[in-house]
């Protein structure tokens, strides 16, 4: 045999077995994702990743368990998969990456439904629809809607659909002005209430209970901002999870169970 043919065969024998390598990447990775659904089926439990600090939607109550509008959506959801709910909390802003981790099953956790989510997860269909409004100090009149942010101190979650819209919609529109972060709406509401920031922008779902159980002197003013519809969100390609899931929330919104939960926590009937 030649050196040619050699080196020819040789190549030839390479490409041969990356391609059989890839393949077999590609299937288990297929695989995988398919058999997520299966997986948390065997396991009896579904791990659902929320803050535990955003109340009505999710928070620790007296008993220091996980209750709230998404809990028990996830609850009610986790039910007609045949499993348990093992609620696992953390900061907003590390959820994301622990569900890439595999720390979580699902985020059942307020978030938010945008294009770019979209690249890195799947989202169920939504659940809830939140109208963002400007919150300010009750005796604040210099403030009325995001057109007077300019130069001024606004908090916002950190890792949230809403400070990406500050920094990306509000700050070039209005002109600049200090964006605060906060792991926890609470800590939001102390600083606004005291003077340290002169604004932040939530939903009045959230708000409504911290103020009254803290007494803060504080206000929404304007129109809403904008709507955001929340999901469900796993980990992208896996079909068969996203599907039960939807089916779930289907059946839910069909029988009347969906309508209580909403009623439940917020006294209206569903906005979606």
């Amino acid at each position: 045999m030649s050196v040619k043919l050699q080196k020819f065969v040789k190549a030839t024998l390479l490409l041969t077995v990356l391609s059989l390598v890839l393949a077999a990447c590609g299937s288990k990775t297929a695989q995988d994702g398919a058999n997520s659904l299966e997986k948390i089926k065997k396991a009896g439990t579904i791990r659902i990743g929320l803050m535990g600090t955003y109340a009505p939607y999710n928070f620790l109550n007296e008993k220091h368990e996980v209750d709230g509008f998404d809990a028990d959506v996830a609850k009610e959801v986790a039910k007609r998969l045949g499993v348990k709910v093992e609620f696992i909390t953390g900061e907003f802003s590390g959820l994301i990456e622990g569900l890439q981790k595999d720390k979580y099953d699902a985020l059942v956790s307020q978030v938010t439904i945008t294009d770019d989510r979209k690249k890195t997860m799947d989202f169920s269909t939504p659940y809830v629809k939140n109208a963002v409004n400007v919150i300010v100090k009750s005796d604040n009149t210099a403030i009325k809607s995001i057109d007077d942010f300019k130069g001024k101190k606004i908090g916002v979650g950190l890792g949230t659909n809403d400070e990406k819209y500050l920094r990306d919609v509000v700050m070039p529109k209005v002109g600049n002005f200090n964006i605060a972060t906060y792991n926890d709406v609470i800590t939001s509401l102390k600083d606004l209430n005291v003077g340290r920031i002169d604004a932040t922008i939530n939903n009045v779902f959230a708000i409504k209970p911290l103020i009254e159980k803290n007494h803060f002197t504080v206000k929404a003013v304007g129109e809403p901002i904008k709507e955001d519809f929340a999901g469900i969100a796993i980990r992208k390609n896996n079909p068969e999870l996203l599907d039960a899931i939807n089916k779930a929330l289907d059946e839910m919104k069909t029988d009347g169970t969906f309508k209580e939960i909403f009623h439940k926590w917020f006294d209206v009937d569903p906005n979606i």
